[in-house]
């Protein structure tokens, strides 16, 4: 397993664009087997919600992000907050990609004394910007960490995934309406839409749409896109890191256990128990998956 090279400023265009899809693709595909790995070391976790968003990570990371991997505290770095803590399993294989998190160090993923605890926390893990957990606070705090760097008149970026279920929390839009109401272009929220959280799907707990119309109304530039689409997830952020005046969302919808078939099928996704004899399956269905 190899690691991306570090990215002390992001240059999407610097290799030709079907180089860089490939490029992104493969490093969707670790990040996928990486987060499978985590999960087998534990029999269970949030690993639907990491090979859903794989992809999303991979553009992220490998390709927008101004980072340095044995820097994580790099002054000039764009800051990437985790507000799903619950997602940690996905972040981690990215930051294992990335070179921030040594890949052999994912063989502790969940357990006692681990830098890599199931919900993420910023005190244990390098790379990791804030603790997640109880939803509603990213945004909220993506807004304040803009508002300061645009103060120390610092160029950062601050990126911050958020889920459809998170859409939920009230905190979410009163953070949107404050970094509309101070014009904070440097804010790129990306909602990952897969439909379902902890209590059934997202629709029946609470419709949450039209998301794109919402985030529009609340004054951010907003794009919406299949987030299992590499090219259109480049095309977007492209676009997205263009765009001045005013603070940005990605929309992604994602599909819970993306790339392979058995997990996708799971009825209880959100967290899911995979049995012994399942491991081998899935590791075999993502592989013919890369392959093809």
């Amino acid at each position: 397993m190899t690691s991306l090279d570090t990215h002390e400023a992001a240059s999407p265009a610097a290799a030709p664009a079907e180089e860089r899809i490939e490029r992104l693709k493969a490093a969707a595909g670790r990040i996928r087997g990486y987060a499978l790995h985590m999960g087998e070391v534990q029999g269970q976790g949030y690993i639907g919600q990491a090979l859903g968003v794989a992809d999303v990570l991979a553009v992220v990371y490998a390709d927008q992000l101004r980072h340095r991997a044995k820097d994580p505290h790099w002054e000039d770095r764009d800051r990437f907050l985790l507000s799903i803590g619950h997602y940690a399993i996905a972040l981690y294989a990215a930051l294992a990609e990335a070179g921030t998190i040594p890949v052999d160090e994912l063989d502790t993923y969940g357990s006692d004394d681990s830098r890599l605890p199931m919900s993420g926390m910023a005190s244990y893990t390098p790379g990791m910007e804030i603790s997640g957990g109880s939803l509603g606070h990213g945004l909220t705090v993506a807004t304040g960490m803009a508002l300061g760097l645009r103060h120390l008149g610092n160029p950062a970026r601050v990126f911050n995934l958020l889920s459809d279920g998170e859409l939920d929390e009230g905190s979410t839009w009163e953070a949107a309406m404050a970094c509309a109401h101070h014009g904070l272009d440097n804010v790129t929220a990306i909602v990952d839409v897969n439909a379902l959280q902890a209590d059934g799907p997202t629709a029946g707990v609470l419709r949450t749409e039209p998301v794109l119309d919402k985030w529009e109304a609340f004054g951010w530039k907003a794009i919406r896109v299949d987030g299992n689409d590499i090219p259109a997830l480049v095309a977007a952020f492209d676009e997205l890191r263009e765009h001045r005046g005013s603070p940005s969302v990605l929309i992604c919808d994602t599909r819970i256990g993306y790339g392979v078939p058995l997990l996708m099928e799971r009825e209880k996704a959100h967290f899911m128990r995979v049995e012994e004899h399942e491991w081998q399956i899935t590791r075999a269905q993502l592989q013919e998956g890369l392959s093809r």
